[in-house]
Parts: structure tokens; C-alpha cells; sequence
């Protein structure tokens, strides 16, 4: 059979991702929402639009440290000194003095008003004085305390804030789908909202299965496989935003799996496990999940899907809540693509996030690569800017070395099923991971 003919019949057997992905995220619905504290609501993800009660600023208010002053004062024939141009230093020395009628800090209330040919010495935050449209630097000063020689007039408006010229009450601040950032939670509450509706963090369960594996702190010998899976994805679904919690390894017993799941859906918003998806005879976990009782099919499906690497996926429901559980492969660079594919946009699902997939852009590939047919292939790889605009992507390790590419990669480039080759210089689609670097 030629490469073309064995491409064709791995795309008759197996589900395109695309399609599978549709088919999994349309059973999951967003957790219901809460009302949440503003000291509690960092982290989650607006589940309403959020609409400003109050203008920003709330006052008119200096923006620096200075004397607040009528601009005309500052420009006209000056008094006791002739003046400088608006926003020069004078070249002649001739300087511009006011009477400093009054000090104004962040917690004046009085309104108080300007007369000509005086000012207020006011700190950064204070209320201006009414008929005020500047403030003087402290630094453009002589930093007088009955009177004040100004050497250089700054232009009308400088200095100061208008009440609302950032953010005028009923301005739209973020819609629903919106991740509370530590930014938006400051201007949450310096707009007057103490309370915000959000969907709740998911709480992720993870389950590492296989009668092989043997927990970190020593290398693996024959018959037996560290288990780097469990640790890795609640690291990713920490990463993801969920609250994560790591059960660690379920041996391939039937009852054992079985209980440990309903037990863990008293606290799982999402369960994933991981090894044992595929036919082989020690997959036991799709054995278990998938198996007909009673006529009924199994509360996991397993598929096939046209994925490279990992094609083996499983998702169902399991308890009486029904608890969506989504089934990964066992080998730790698949596991940690199928988490990506599949497991990372069900939990922004969940969590009302919009979008659910992680942000692409179009790159310059620079190193000729194959891939194999009839599968979409996610591969590590490295994103840089380009100086003149774009991106460029270095292909890392995939295949059977995908682990160890991921630890290096910044993003993930994307290969179609019918793509065999990707040539240098040709563009490719990558996904680009939020790593700190």
C-alpha cells in the first residue's frame, strides 16, 4: 500500500479532532455561578458583564505633587515678576509668584475655590480647588510656603485629572468571560464595586492508573514506570486555573477504580485520568469505563482520534452527578498533549472562559520536517518575534521525545492530517503556551 493509501485508511478510521473536540465540549455546560467577594474573586472568570457605578476618577484631583493655580494667573502679566512662556523656561529668568493660600492633601473634603493671584499647594490625589485648571510641578518651583516663584508654567490642564475622564460611570469595564486579573480587581474597587458575579475555579481531580507505576524518588527498573503523569498534569491544570488536586496511582484494579472515581466526585467539578486507554491487554482503564452493564454502554467512550501524539481518548460522565471524567493516554509526552488538546479547553469550558483554546498566530517555520499522514500532529517548538514583524518557529523533539521538547517549548506547532512535509521557510499554525520565561 502505498504512503497516500495508508493516509487515506488512517482518515477512515479515525475521528478527525476537530469533530471529536465538538462533540466533548458541547456536553459540558459552565459551573453555575456565584457571588464572590472582591478579595475572593482574583482567579475566576466573570460569569456577568460588569458595568462601572461610578466614575474614575471620582473628582476633579492633581495628578502630581504642585501647586494647583488658575492658568490664566500663570500667563497673563504675572504678579510681583512677569511671567514664562506656557511650557518653556524662561529665558529672560522673569518668574510667575503666587500666594499659597492653603495646603490640600489626599484627605481634604472642604471644597475650597482659587482667587486671582493665589494657588493651593496640593499632593497627588488631593481634590483640586474649584476654578483650578493646573498644577504646577513642585520642581518647576521655588517650593514656597507663603508664596510660591513658579520658573516654568506648564500647559493648561497639566497635572491634574478630570472626574471621569478615565472611566465615566456606565462605561462597560469587562464582559462575561473576563479572567479577574490583579489589575481588574484594583479598578473593581476604585470604581465602587466590592462584589462580583464569576463561575467558580474548577476543581480538577487527577488520577495516574497502571499497575506498573511507582511513585517519584527513584528511577524506573523493569516492570515498573515513575509516575510523572500525575504530578505533570495537576501542574497543568493549576496552569489552566483550576484548583487542582492529585490523587496519585490507582493500580488496574476494577472495584479499586471504580470506587476511587465515585469517591472523588464529591469534590470534582472534572476528573482525568491517565494511562490505560488504549486495546492492548493491560489497558484496563477503557476495559472498565467503557463496559457494557445491564444493555447500557459505559459511562466513558473511548475513541480514536486522528491525533499525533496520543490518538487513544476517552470521555464520559461518572457518580450520580455525573461528573464529566476525561480518560488521557499513558505515556507522559501524549498525556501532556491530550491534556492540552482535549482537557485544558473543558476546563476553561467549565469555567465560563472565553476563548476555550489557547491564542495561535502564523510563523515562519525554519527547519524542513515530516509528519505523519492522516494525523494532526501537535509538535514543541520555540516562537520568537520577528524584528520586522511575525514570527519564526524552531521545531523541538516530538514523536516518542515530545516530553522532553515540551520542557523546552514555548509554543506547539500545528500539522494538518494530509500534511506529510512541512518545508523551511513555508507557514505553519502554532499554539502559543503562556510559559514564564
Amino acid at each position: 500500500m502505498t504512503a497516500t493509501a495508508d493516509a487515506e485508511a488512517a482518515e477512515n478510521e479515525l475521528t478527525p479532532l476537530a469533530e471529536y473536540l465538538g462533540s466533548v465540549l458541547r456536553r459540558l455546560r459552565a459551573l453555575p455561578p456565584l457571588d464572590l467577594d472582591l478579595t475572593q474573586a482574583y482567579g475566576n472568570v466573570l460569569a456577568e458583564d460588569v458595568i462601572t457605578p461610578h466614575a474614575y476618577p471620582a473628582f476633579d484631583q492633581a495628578a502630581v505633587d504642585g501647586y494647583a493655580a488658575r492658568w490664566e494667573d500663570l500667563v497673563g502679566s504675572g504678579r510681583g515678576g512677569g511671567y514664562a512662556p506656557a511650557g518653556s523656561r524662561n529665558p529672560q529668568n522673569r518668574t510667575v509668584r503666587l500666594n499659597v493660600v492653603g495646603d490640600l492633601g489626599a484627605a481634604s473634603w472642604r471644597p475650597v475655590r482659587l482667587t486671582p493671584g493665589a494657588c493651593f499647594s496640593v499632593a497627588a490625589g488631593a481634590p483640586l480647588p474649584i476654578a483650578a485648571d493646573v498644577v504646577v510641578p513642585v520642581e518647576w518651583t521655588d517650593q514656597g510656603m507663603a508664596a510660591v516663584e513658579i520658573y516654568r508654567v506648564p500647559k493648561r490642564g497639566y497635572g491634574l485629572r478630570r472626574a471621569g475622564e478615565e472611566l465615566p460611570a456606565g462605561t462597560l469595564l469587562a464582559r462575561a468571560g473576563t479572567y479577574v486579573s490583579p489589575a481588574l480587581v484594583a479598578v473593581l474597587a476604585a470604581t465602587g464595586i466590592g462584589h462580583v458575579v464569576v463561575r467558580p475555579s474548577p476543581r480538577v481531580v487527577v488520577v495516574a492508573t497502571g499497575d506498573e507505576l511507582v511513585d517519584v524518588g527513584r528511577g524506573s527498573q523493569p516492570g515498573q514506570v515513575v509516575d510523572a503523569n500525575s504530578h505533570a498534569l495537576t501542574a497543568a491544570a493549576a496552569e489552566a486555573g483550576a484548583l487542582a488536586y492529585r490523587v496519585g496511582i490507582c493500580d488496574d484494579d476494577p472495584e479499586g477504580l471504580r470506587g476511587l472515581l465515585e469517591d472523588q466526585t464529591l469534590r470534582a467539578d472534572l476528573i482525568i485520568t491517565t494511562g490505560g486507554t488504549g486495546t492492548g491487554p493491560g489497558d484496563m482503564v477503557r476495559r472498565i469505563l467503557s463496559r457494557r452493564e445491564g444493555g447500557r454502554a459505559g459511562p466513558v467512550t473511548f475513541t480514536d482520534v486522528a491525533l499525533y501524539p496520543g490518538a487513544a481518548l476517552g470521555f464520559g460522565t461518572v457518580g450520580a452527578e455525573e461528573v464529566p471524567v476525561v480518560c488521557l493516554p499513558g505515556e507522559p509526552g501524549a498525556a501532556l498533549i491530550g491534556f492540552e488538546v482535549l482537557a485544558r479547553p473543558a476546563i476553561n469550558l467549565l469555567a465560563g472562559a472565553e476563548p476555550v483554546f489557547r491564542p495561535s498566530v502564523r510563523a515562519h517555520l525554519l527547519e524542513t520536517i515530516t509528519s505523519p499522514g492522516g494525523l494532526r500532529e501537535f509538535r514543541p517548538a520555540h516562537v520568537a518575534e520577528r524584528r520586522g514583524g511575525g514570527y519564526t518557529v524552531q521545531p523541538l523533539s516530538g514523536g516518542p521525545y515530545t516530553l522532553s521538547g515540551l520542557a523546552e517549548a514555548n509554543g506547539l506547532l500545528v500539522l494538518g492530517e494530509r500534511v506529510t512535509t512541512a518545508a523551511a521557510g513555508s507557514t505553519v499554525d502554532v499554539l502559543l503556551l503562556d510559559r514564564r520565561r
